[in-house]
């Protein structure tokens, strides 16, 4: 499949997705450098067998230099707080849009063969879903107006430079190594957090929202294939499964079980700009990729718990700021409530 002996950088490498894709390219042979800036991943997350530096994305000098020599980007690296961005916009704009200019501008500058960008789910907005790779983006936050126009920029620089783009598209990837001690992010990951701490769920609204989640390993199933498979150049790819699409509540019911937590839900007014409906298509993956779930979501929830009770429960770390404080505010952040 993949050509030996590729050096790759891969950022985000102390993060949830990052590790794990910088620990399973290093096992198949190749040469994987990762960077972090360690505000949203763990230090022992980072694989022993990859070369590591703390790098905010945003220090282009310092990205520039790590960047010599790379043959493959995986831009993993991003403050994926959708909710939040709309309240804390800068911070969360310039960690994604400005940190991926950066990688972008770095690895074309480099003549790098390939750079696959991590996008989000939050590109479709509130389109009918199952979301479908050929509609047009409709980001609704900041968050998601982040993605897109990193997705812009990438395309243009690489059909400028003759550079190889792929933009994978993961919808809520759940399993071990997740951050769970962040409030603002990782539905799942916090509600067991929560539980195991012999707290309630928080659910916003009604929990009548439907999501899809996708385990790690198949979502790694479908990255991996995407460092040099001909046919995947430029192509935006959606990673999850769409056999499978459940409600908050329905997560809250299957964290329960498995924690043995039994405490109703503390429901909250709903969040601003909050996408009730996001799941997506997963033919195209199917087709290109061979795509199929082989983890079920009650299975991945078991094995997020059984890696959150192992590494031991955190308090909650509420680590970025909140620009923007008024009545629309969720008072789970204001107050610190979660």
């Amino acid at each position: 499949m993949t050509n030996k002996n590729s050096k790759i950088l891969v950022t985000g490498a102390a993060g949830f997705l990052g590790s794990h894709l910088s620990e399973q390219l290093s096992i198949l042979g190749h040469s994987v450098i990762g960077i972090d800036n360690m505000i949203g991943g763990y230090k022992d997350n980072i694989p022993k067998n990859i070369k590591f530096h703390k790098i905010d994305c945003c220090d282009f000098e310092k990205v520039q230099n790590v960047m010599k020599g790379i043959d493959v980007v995986y831009h993993c690296a991003a403050t994926a707080h959708e909710g939040l961005s709309v309240f804390s916009p800068f911070e969360i704009t310039k960690n994604n849009y400005l940190a991926s200019v950066s990688i972008f501008s770095a690895a074309v500058n480099e003549k790098v063969k390939r750079i696959i960008f991590c996008s989000s789910m939050a590109r479709y907005g509130s389109q009918d879903s199952p979301f479908h790779e050929n509609m047009k983006p409709q980001p609704v936050d900041p968050y998601a107006i982040s993605k897109v126009a990193s997705e812009d920029v990438l395309k243009n620089l690489c059909e400028l430079n003759n550079i190889e783009w792929v933009i994978a598209v993961p919808h809520n990837i759940i399993g071990p190594r997740q951050k769970y001690d962040d409030p603002f992010r990782n539905v799942v990951s916090i509600m067991i957090n929560r539980m195991l701490q012999g707290k309630a769920p928080i659910i916003y609204g009604d929990g009548k929202q439907t999501r899809c989640f996708s385990y790690i390993d198949d979502c790694l199933s479908c990255m991996i294939p995407m460092l040099d498979e001909k046919k995947l150049n430029k192509q935006i790819i959606n990673i999850g499964p769409d056999e499978e699409f459940v409600t908050i509540n329905k997560v809250a019911e299957l964290c329960s079980n498995i924690t043995g937590v039994n405490l109703p839900p503390i429901y909250k007014k709903d969040r601003p700009q909050e996408v009730k409906h996001a799941t997506c298509s997963a033919d195209k993956a199917r087709e290109l990729l061979n795509y199929k779930t082989t983890v079920t979501l009650k299975e991945g929830i078991e094995k997020t718990f059984q890696y959150i009770k192992k590494r031991g429960v955190k308090p909650f770390e509420y680590h970025i700021n909140i620009e923007i404080n008024n009545d629309l505010t969720p008072e789970t952040w204001t107050k610190k409530e979660i």
